[in-house]
């Protein structure tokens, strides 16, 4: 049987009109490649958004960037009014960090989530402080309820007294901060 090739006469003679003007379509050699090239962008795609915790770690146990300030550091609205929140002396305030919560709403045996900390009493007058993004794929936590803190993401749990994984895909504990009861507030150490 012969191989027959259906191309117009143009292409053949080598003619020198656009292929717009002349209604050509793409070769299977333009088809292929295309695919191929698309193929491999997605599939550089999905490799590129991998947040597992399987490679070199970072100070909170994980590969993405959403670290919350180190304790004790001072930032715009450390300190209170008006003190630098360094070396402060004064009567009152400490000015040792900043305030992360009222104690009073910081439940015994439970916790609050606010800004990028999930604040927990597991005793009465013990207080912890854990980073509130989740060390399984970087997605915030969304509740503390029954002695855990949950991520809804995957539903990993960790636990209100040391921040250990205690079910679901986390390998690794949430990152703590140290922190003080100040007068009637939670402040970092």
């Amino acid at each position: 049987m012969t191989d027959v090739q259906t191309r117009p006469d143009a292409e053949i003679t080598g003619a020198d009109e656009p292929a717009a003007a002349t209604g050509t379509v793409a070769t299977r050699r333009v088809v292929l490649a295309g695919a191929g090239a698309l193929g491999a962008g997605c599939l550089l795609a999905a490799c590129g958004t991998d947040t597992s915790t399987s490679g070199t770690n970072g100070a909170n146990g994980g590969d993405f960037t959403n670290n919350p300030a180190p304790a004790g550091s001072a930032g715009a609205d450390a300190g209170g009014s008006g003190s630098t929140g360094k070396g402060s002396t004064g009567k009152g305030s400490s000015g040792g960090g900043k305030t992360l919560v009222a104690a009073a709403d910081v439940p015994e045996g439970g916790g609050v989530i606010k800004g990028d900390y999930v604040i927990t009493q597991p005793q009465k007058g013990t207080y912890k402080a854990f980073s509130k993004i989740c060390t399984h794929q970087g997605c915030p936590v969304s509740k503390v309820d029954g002695g855990v803190i949950t991520c809804p993401c995957h539903n990993s749990t960790f636990s209100i007294e040391d921040g250990a994984p205690t079910g679901g895909p986390a390998k690794k504990a949430l990152p703590e901060t140290q922190v003080k009861v100040d007068g009637d507030n939670i402040v970092a150490a």
